[in-house]
């Protein structure tokens, strides 16, 4: 099984933005045409092409942002790349203006405010599905764990919701949703705690799910090979006196990620519900039943993603405030970009330093 665990990491991979990008589309599309099926009849000039053009910049932007943080090396290889990325943001702004001046020039009088009303519609959906799927790719880059198990989580919490509240349901949760109960509640809560520990578990011992996904220069490829951090290894906890008396254990082995996996979990049955009942008021607001017919019998794929894109800026924001430290490997790809002096110069300060600490000695000949 080991041995099966290490191969499986040293495969190369695909890079999982393409997936992700035909998602993003796919729910940008089904809000956008909401909006041009509600005002079409008042013909409003070019608002589709500007609403496509400026999803096309958003994306230029993000990408190209995450490109540069997670594949230095790669960019700094190649020239046309160096520029680009070095330009990025500047180049991303100019193609805004384009749009925007776009869209004052296609502003028609006996319309203004619906054009302004259609103008704050596309950036809305901008927010809410780009800059999301932007952290969905993040949340991909740290491992696929951190991807996985929340989106399961989210899953698990739907369906054990839906069990308990079909046998057990009796008082209403929400007006929003009337079909969802507070015992359907609280039952999917417990079910999806109890799923995150044993999914976390189970993942936790494959470095193809819990290694980043890096790029291997050598076989120009991307790869999820890493020696394992103390997350994901296995250490031994003692278990509170109340519960010991009741399960008669004294300690427990188990990943510290597991530990971490209870808040993904509560995150998912508590909270991941308001952007199911987010989704249920907007639809009710324009007297429609699903945001689109994509997949029959369950609506448009926003319908099966309007909790799970709350999700992911949950683990984007819970990895950048307990979990990510600093990256070695990213100040040295910074490092090796710097001219001679600088890079001298910092070597010096930081061989001062170590010396200071001890670390390091300082010979007669240094001297």
């Amino acid at each position: 099984m080991t041995e099966l665990r290490q191969r499986v990491a040293h495969e190369p991979v695909a890079p999982p933005e393409d997936k992700v990008m035909c998602v993003q589309i796919k729910c940008f599309h089904e809000i956008i045409t909401i909006g041009y099926n509600v005002y079409h009849s008042y013909d409003l000039p070019w608002f589709r092409t500007l609403s496509w053009y400026f999803l096309l910049c958003v994306n230029y932007f993000f990408y190209g942002e995450t490109v540069t943080d997670y594949f230095f090396t790669l960019v700094q290889r190649e020239e046309p790349l160096r520029i680009l990325s070095k330009y990025h943001r500047f180049i991303s702004f100019t193609l805004y203006l384009i749009g925007f001046c776009m869209f004052v020039l296609s502003l028609v009088k006996k319309h203004y405010r619906l054009q302004f009303y259609m103008f704050g519609w596309t950036h809305v959906t901008l927010l809410i599905v780009v800059t999301q799927s932007h952290l969905v790719i993040h949340n991909l880059f740290e491992g696929m764990i951190w991807f996985i198990v929340p989106i399961s989580c989210v899953i698990c919490n739907d369906i054990m919701a839906y069990m308990f509240g079909f046998f057990f349901g009796r008082t209403p949760l929400i007006k929003l949703s009337p079909k969802k109960t507070w015992e359907g509640f609280i039952g999917g809560f417990f079910a999806t705690v109890v799923f995150g520990l044993l999914l976390s578990y189970v993942m936790s011992g494959y470095r193809c799910f819990v290694c980043p996904v890096e790029y291997n220069n050598d076989t120009n490829s991307f790869t999820v090979d890493c020696e394992p951090s103390d997350l994901f290894r296995l250490q031994e906890y003692n278990i509170p006196g109340v519960i010991q008396s009741v399960i008669g254990w004294k300690t427990v082995r188990m990943y510290p990620f597991q530990i971490h996996s209870i808040a993904l979990s509560t995150f998912a049955s508590l909270i991941g519900p308001f952007g199911g009942f987010f989704a249920s008021g907007f639809k009710r607001a324009f007297k429609i039943k699903d945001f689109a017919n994509t997949i029959p019998g369950h609506g448009g794929i926003m319908d099966r993603f309007d909790c799970q894109y709350l999700m992911a800026t949950f683990v984007n924001v819970y990895i950048a405030s307990f979990i990510r430290g600093p990256n070695p490997s990213k100040l040295i790809q910074q490092f090796l970009t710097l001219r001679p002096d600088q890079q001298l110069h910092i070597f010096n300060t930081l061989r001062s330093h170590l010396i200071d600490k001890g670390m390091l000695t300082s010979t007669t000949e240094d001297e």
